[in-house]
């Protein structure tokens, strides 16, 4: 059962998906933002695409596959953090029965704050927010492992699905785990905090997940895999354009590089052309020349140390009440409240 519904001025679809589980899905054309953003991209001096257009279904799958690699620390660093704070998170969230989960991917981590917060509460609410369709197919699954949590999954952007839930009458904690918010330039990640500080109330909490500073070459290691799939997974991005905009980009003339940049502390991903080239996108009538060695910023990862993150803390107007690392310090959770 499907109905079209009207928030903030946005339209939406809205179906039912099992006995507990709701899908709200922006109507909202987001193809004209991937066709703006990636025309006006590739045709700045220095060429880029957003890395959020990473996650298509394809972009999605590989990912999964990323997440699994020897080289790949940083899901198994945050999930050893989360699995060793279950017996503290009583502490921190018992009050709390509502979770909004930024960027919600498969909600693999999510599972342990579900299990600690079902042990306090009869039931939990669960909004996890995405671009991807991925949102249906983890909320199903989620609702054969989980009888009491009750979905709502919202599929749109992070900022519009944060609006429709501000107002939540439960006290709520918003997580956002993984390491997407290095993909903020300083300035950006500010503005995004702000926007998270924005939509909560007195008694709400925010989770992140930050990777930290560390030794290159496990960084290298970590976005470069020595079975490729990371390359795969950047160069999905010109197959996604292929797709939707009509490019016709050679996947074979481009490389994938990433590399540490020391003066930044950030990784840079980049597809790197082979040979002097012309491609053309169809959809937006674009044409792009590309010179030999001339690449395309696909993704900046920053990494940041525990001062950094008490600094931006402290600019957001947030209250650090808690950070959790692994042993081995490689990756940090951080718990906010409002001040």
């Amino acid at each position: 059962m499907k109905d079209t519904i009207s928030i903030n001025s946005n339209s939406y679809e809205k179906k039912s998906v099992g006995p507990n589980c709701v899908l709200i899905k922006s109507l909202n054309p987001q193809q004209d933002d991937f066709a703006s953003e990636i025309s006006f991209g590739l045709t700045r001096k220095k060429k880029f695409i957003p890395s959020k257009y990473f996650y298509d279904a394809n972009g999605s799958r590989l990912f999964e596959e990323i997440c699994d690699l020897d080289e790949y620390y940083l899901t198994k660093k945050e999930l050893e953090i989360l699995s060793a704070i279950k017996s503290e998170m009583p502490k921190y969230f018992s009050q709390h029965g509502s979770v909004v989960e930024l960027g919600s991917g498969s909600s693999i981590k999510t599972r342990h704050l579900f299990e600690s917060l079902l042990e306090n509460h009869s039931h939990v609410k669960y909004y996890p927010i995405d671009i991807s369709d991925i949102v249906q197919e983890s909320s199903e699954r989620l609702q054969d492992e989980f009888t009491n949590l009750h979905i709502t999954g919202i599929i749109d952007q992070y900022e519009a699905g944060l609006q429709l839930l501000k107002n939540l009458d439960d006290k709520k904690i918003i997580v956002f785990f993984g390491s997407s918010f290095g993909n903020f330039d300083h300035i950006a990640g500010l503005e995004f905090l702000n926007s998270i500080r924005n939509c909560m109330k007195k008694d709400d909490l925010f989770l992140l997940g930050i990777d930290l500073v560390k030794d290159v070459r496990v960084l290298e290691k970590a976005y470069d895999d020595s079975k490729g799939v990371t390359k795969n997974f950047n160069l999905n991005l010109l197959a996604r354009i292929n797709a939707e905009l009509g490019g016709n980009f050679n996947l074979e003339k481009f490389e994938h590089r990433a590399f540490f940049n020391a003066q930044e502390n950030r990784i840079e991903m980049h597809l790197e052309s082979k040979v002097r080239q012309q491609v053309y996108l169809e959809g937006v009538d674009l044409q792009i020349k590309l010179e030999k060695g001339e690449s395309i910023r696909t993704e900046y990862s920053h990494k940041y140390t525990l001062r950094q993150i008490k600094k931006i803390a402290s600019k957001s107007g947030f209250k650090i009440n808690k950070i959790w690392q692994d042993k081995q310090k490689y990756f940090a959770l951080i718990l906010f409240s409002t001040r």
